[in-house]
């Protein structure tokens, strides 16, 4: 489980073609916090996918594999050597909620639409599957390239989002532009609420 706030911005170190049929790629990341103290076996969340640490090579470098089934559903697949990914450790027992509840499970590919500067920060719209748009809500929550961001407005197939200083500068969302795709994990409450009420229904 994590909470959308990125912990550092790592990079790429390369992408390696997965061995046999299950895995498709190889990650190895270069993230100094997240492997501070990270173990075979941890969840680390790149750009708002998690994965499984295999590898702790040394340097900072951590190792995750990619399976067929991710590469289809997320942008990682784009990835390549010395591309700025976002970092963040599973939430521990007792840690702060700072953003909100997110899963790491990534619901699908948005595309920036639009972006304009403001005085002190950036107005962002995205665009995302309709089937996803019933989902969010103005000044509800959304995970945008594993960052936690409260949306402004929504319509049938975008909605968006006002990235503050903080947000620009420690995440890779600063320099994302026009037309590039991002990870997208809806509210899973809103998603377990629409599944509680068709049950409900059905009775």
């Amino acid at each position: 489980m994590f909470t959308g706030i990125v912990e550092e911005i790592g990079t790429v170190v390369a992408v390696v073609p997965g061995d046999d049929d299950q895995v498709d790629a190889r990650l190895h990341v270069r993230g100094p916090l997240v492997t501070s103290d990270a173990r075979h076996g941890d969840s680390i969340a790149v750009s708002g996918v998690c994965l499984t640490v295999v590898e702790l090579p040394g340097d900072g470098v951590f190792v995750v594999d990619v399976m067929p089934e991710t590469l289809r559903r997320t942008a990682l697949g784009g990835l390549a050597a010395g591309d700025r990914v976002n970092l963040e450790r599973a939430l521990p027992v007792g840690g702060r909620y700072g953003g909100h509840v997110v899963q790491g499970h990534v619901d699908g590919v948005g595309t920036i639409a639009s972006r304009a500067a403001g005085p002190r920060w950036d107005d962002v719209q995205v665009t995302l599957d309709p089937a996803l748009a019933r989902y969010v809500a103005e000044k509800g929550s959304i995970t945008v390239q594993g960052v936690s961001l409260t949306v402004t407005h929504v319509g049938d197939d975008l909605f968006g989002v006002s990235l503050i200083p903080t947000t620009l500068s420690a995440t890779t969302l600063g320099t994302l532009a026009v037309g590039d795709p991002v990870n997208l994990e809806v509210d899973v409450l809103a998603k377990y609420t629409e599944r509680l009420l068709a049950t409900a229904g059905a009775r």
